[in-house]
């Protein structure tokens, strides 16, 4: 008798499971049910289509090849049975049989195996006034296509969230010519991703593209006025035409809680490595489930396409009598906005510290080819460490510059457990369309062992701001070339002198510095300011250290010449 294999879950997961189990037997019944119109699309794209790149819904439901992927299409390809509008209301264990609902009618499915893929569902936050015409959520389809089809007339939008998603939505409805404003509850942007360092980096860069970030400010209302609408927060409000609720997602667990699985402590459905849940024969995968984070070793809830397809896999597999394992996940996202990519592996800062990590961090700029090469761009990389045993925790990176491959690179060296002198010394690929011939995130290794080993002693621009406006302010010393100062410059005053003549004229800063004042070396990127932070030492001068990332990562607004 061919095994029964039943999916319920039709986006991301589920169809990934239900394709793997079909390839793994050929002989297998399998059944894959959706509770919505549409099977197997990439929600991923829904901003590209409000930005106008994607023309319609219809290249996020096809293949390659351009062939639909619905029911028919799983038909007649994959031999599975796909229902559509078909709501899965209880799973018995016992009788092993899904229960669910289809246009009224009750069906009662056997399954042999069962492999529960039903995603997550957005998070519905206090805000009184939600269900107000012209406010919006981004999740299925059909919100996609609602909210494409309410833009032409609208010119001012309020997204409410600054995480991933709502910031792929701000960068959508700019395209548009929007005027937008994102309204985060945390202290910065992408609070779950990046370090506020990092964050006020990509705020800045934001505010400079015409998108104004507004943070710490939870939105409490949305209310109708005069014909649009207002927002309100704590102590904020703005008008809008048009709001998109964008407060990340949970996951959607209610119907595995209720046949008997074990929900994990990330409030996630519980796996092992094999993707079974604690009920025998029942599997899950996708933004359902949790995982286990490969540098904390505790468990993690990431809702990503790309781990959902590895797990609908690996689940895939073992339900159709396969052998396969899922170890877990370095916490790999990245994202693109208002033309600065944004990528983040492993564990923050913040993330390290609260682990009982000594921590060693360095924020580097530089560019991601060479400064002679035409298409050359700027890119800030943040990486930490454990400094007890150098082993590499994480990474950040914000910029125009290419900053996917960097974290990619140091991704695949947390997997693999890498210190910092092991990634430091990989072998990657140079030529100058695609590296300079020390790549950036070496750089940023390499001066991590730096501050670890106490040659470099970097100082954040939050650090040096906090210095300079407080009651005994550093000595700035600038390094850079007479035109690089004259162009632009800290809004503080500084001590010119190049690099080059630095050596030659150490009396100046004797005769500026006071006893007992500290000495701070800026340039454009950090690398200048860090040479002339050992320059300085060698000198004798009293304690110095140097702007790490440089005039580029100063985040705050600088002076013009």
């Amino acid at each position: 008798m061919a095994r029964r294999i039943v999916v319920i879950g039709g986006v991301a997961a589920g169809p990934k499971a239900a394709a793997r189990a079909r390839r793994v037997d050929p002989e297998a019944e399998i059944t894959l049910l959706e509770k919505g119109p549409l099977v197997s699309y990439g929600s991923c794209g829904f901003p590209f289509l409000l930005a106008g790149l994607v023309d319609s819904l219809a290249p996020l439901r096809s293949t390659p090849a351009g062939v639909l992927r619905d029911e028919e299409y799983f038909w007649r390809e994959k031999r599975v049975r796909v229902l559509t509008g078909t709501a899965a209301e209880e799973i018995d264990p016992e009788r092993r049989l899904v229960r669910a609902r289809r246009a009224g009618e009750t069906l009662t499915i056997p399954y042999d195996r069962l492999v529960v893929a039903t995603g997550a569902v957005p998070r519905r936050p206090p805000i009184e006034g939600l269900d107000q015409e012209g406010v919006f959520g981004l999740h299925r389809p059909e919100d996609a296509e609602g909210l494409r089809r309410a833009l032409a007339p609208r010119r001012r939008a309020v997204v409410v969230g600054g995480g991933m998603i709502g910031l792929e939505v701000a960068d959508a409805l700019a395209a548009r010519r929007l005027q937008v404003t994102v309204c985060e509850a945390a202290e910065h942007l992408l609070p779950g991703l990046l370090d506020r360092d990092v964050a006020r980096l990509l705020e800045s860069r934001l505010g400079a593209m015409g998108i104004q970030v507004v943070t710490g400010e939870p939105v409490t209302a949305i209310s109708r006025e005069d014909g649009g609408l207002r927002v309100r927060a704590s102590a904020w409000q703005g008008e809008a035409d048009l709001v998109v609720v964008a407060c990340g997602v949970v996951p959607e667990v209610d119907l595995a809680r209720r046949a008997g699985v074990e929900i994990g402590s990330t409030g996630a459905i519980a796996v092992d490595e094999r993707q079974a849940t604690s009920v025998p024969d029942v599997f899950a995968a996708g933004d359902c489930c949790e995982t286990t984070h490969l540098v904390s070793g505790r468990k993690t809830w990431l809702p990503l396409a790309s781990t959902a397809g590895k797990q609908g896999r690996v689940a895939g597999t073992n339900a159709a009598g396969g052998e396969e394992r899922f170890p877990g996940v370095v916490g790999t996202a990245v994202l693109q906005v208002a033309e600065q990519n944004v990528a983040r592996t492993g564990l923050g800062e913040e993330e390290a510290r609260r682990l009982g990590y000594r921590v060693v961090t360095a924020l580097v700029a530089g560019t991601d080819t060479p400064h002679y090469y035409p298409m050359h761009a700027p890119l800030a990389l943040k990486v930490v460490a454990d400094a007890a045993s150098g082993r590499l925790l994480g990474a950040q990176a914000v910029g125009p510059g290419e900053a996917v491959k960097r974290i990619d690179v140091l991704a695949t060296a947390l997997a693999c457990g890498a210190t910092l002198e092991q990634a430091a010394h990989l072998d990657l690929g140079y030529a100058p369309p695609f590296a300079t011939a020390l790549d950036i995130c070496l750089h940023a290794l390499n001066q991590a062992r730096n501050a670890r080993d106490g040659l470099a002693r970097p100082l954040s621009a939050a650090a040096l701001k906090a210095l300079m406006e407080g009651p005994r302010p550093p000595l700035l010393v600038d390094v850079r070339t007479p035109a690089e100062y004259e162009a632009h410059r800290l809004p503080y005053p500084a001590l010119a002198i190049p690099l080059a003549e630095l050596r030659d004229r150490l009396d100046e800063v004797r005769q500026q510095v006071l006893p007992g004042q500290e000495i701070v070396a800026v340039c454009e990127m950090g690398v200048r300011g860090f040479e002339a932070q050992r320059l300085l030492d060698a000198a004798g001068l009293g304690p110095s250290r140097y702007l790490e990332g440089g005039i580029w990562a100063w985040p705050y607004g600088l002076q013009d010449g």
